[in-house]
């Protein structure tokens, strides 16, 4: 992934409220809010525009994570029709400063979007199905830059929907990866942006022992969360 200056505006001077989001050189502009701020983010301009957008939030059945992906040739309009949507408590929307995004590109990015997401695998989809257009040669080129730019400002702005769970494929320094072998188990993993992981295939013991309960009780109390 090529470097980047981001650079934050906070309208109201606090980072958990509306949030604007740039990178130099790029024709494309973020906007984050809390769902609380519904009815003040379509007042902003940019959201007369076309864009593609992110609804997340926790399914409140079964507390997953819960993420709808959307676009629209008017994201204001599109945003207000979501009002019915319960379970989202915030927003993420990209559009372009030049009003360069026809709605061939917004389906692409939904798209490509949907299907790097469902792969990542951090968050339920709540909209799962999307069209393909068919774009001129050139043209998925660019828009394979602009989604470029979306994985780099979604983190920034507070959301790891597009975000590798074993971290990125490009780690600043190479993480080896870390082996844990008691009795029969075998466990492997490795540190990563976001926290430690444990990698597929991995296997645990099946019985806690009794000196466990006295000597590690936060480490049983997160086993048993974890199962």
């Amino acid at each position: 992934m090529t470097s980047a200056t981001i650079k934050l505006f906070l309208p109201h001077g606090d980072a958990r409220r509306l949030r604007e989001g740039k990178v130099s050189n790029w024709t494309g502009k973020a906007l984050a809010a809390p769902r609380a701020e519904l009815d003040d983010l379509p007042a902003r301009e940019e959201t007369e525009s076309s864009g593609v957008y992110f609804l997340v939030g926790v399914n409140p059945d079964t507390r997953d994570n819960l993420a709808y992906i959307g676009e629209a040739g008017v994201i204001r309009d599109r945003l207000k029709q979501h009002k019915a949507k319960d379970f989202w408590t915030s927003v993420v929307v990209f559009v372009s400063k030049d009003e360069n995004l026809t709605k061939a590109y917004i389906r692409y990015l939904e798209n490509r979007l949907l299907h790097e997401s469902k792969a990542v695998g951090r968050y339920t989809l709540e909209n799962s199905k999307s069209s393909n257009p068919k774009l001129p040669e050139s043209d998925p080129e660019d828009m394979e830059v602009y989604l470029s730019r979306i994985r780099q400002v979604l983190p920034v702005l507070g959301s790891d929907l597009l975000s590798p769970i074993a971290g990125s494929n490009e780690p600043v320094q190479h993480q080896p990866n870390l082996v844990c072998k008691i009795k029969n188990a075998l466990a492997t993993g490795r540190r990563t942006e976001g926290g430690f992981v444990v990698l597929a295939k991995s296997t645990a013991v099946l019985s806690v022992r009794p000196s466990a309960e006295s000597q590690y009780p936060n480490a049983v109390a997160l086993r048993q969360r974890l199962i």
